[in-house]
């Protein structure tokens, strides 16, 4: 019996299934190039970024940002800003935490302010890539190829979190210390949290 053509090398992966009387290969991916790279980042979530880390005047200051799939490119989605939130008798966190949809993946760029015991109030950048257990499985793979090239564009993100369920940040307490164990309040609300 001869020996079986070795599979081309352009094939990431491949199943080769071996029978007395023929072999049958095939490649397990058939979107290579794109899944190993993920999507590109419009060149408008570089200029977004730098405006958002510039603080502004607080009422158009921009607290919580979605970043979608728009026509083959990561670009900015919905924005919010803190007059936004202020007629939605919102902070920032509960508006944070009501994107987290069962059904839907995305990126959110969260500009988180909060208390330390050694800093009377911080305000940093949180980025988040929510992918829930529930959303559709092509999502979930097109968020996790896609992410390092988002956070790329993002120079001096302090926090970079994965969360994929509720329990990953239930309420408030849980993601203060997510940020750390010295933070006294978030969004001006006090936190109490396991030291442990």
């Amino acid at each position: 019996m001869s020996q079986p053509a070795p599979l081309p090398t352009y094939y990431p992966s491949a199943v080769r299934l071996q029978l007395p009387f023929f072999t049958v290969s095939w490649s397990l991916h058939t979107s290579r190039a794109k899944m190993a790279s993920g999507v590109k980042v419009a060149d408008k979530v570089v200029d977004f970024f730098k405006d958002m880390k510039i603080a502004k005047n607080e009422e158009g200051r921009v607290r919580v940002a979605t970043f979608d799939f728009i026509e083959d490119f990561i670009d900015v989605g919905d924005t919010t800003t803190q007059a936004e939130l202020d007629v939605k008798q919102m902070d920032a966190f509960e508006f944070f935490k009501s994107l987290l949809s069962p059904d839907k993946c995305r990126y959110i760029l969260y500009d988180c302010h909060f208390a330390t015991k050694e800093s009377s109030t911080k305000e940093e950048l949180v980025f988040v890539m929510w992918c829930s257990e529930t959303s559709k499985p092509k999502d979930k793979m097109n968020y996790a190829a896609s992410k390092e090239n988002l956070i790329k564009k993002l120079p001096g993100i302090k926090h970079n979190f994965q969360f994929n369920d509720l329990a990953d940040c239930p309420d408030r307490n849980v993601f203060a210390g997510k940020l750390g164990k010295t933070v006294t309040s978030l969004e001006g609300v006090p936190v109490f949290y396991d030291a442990a």
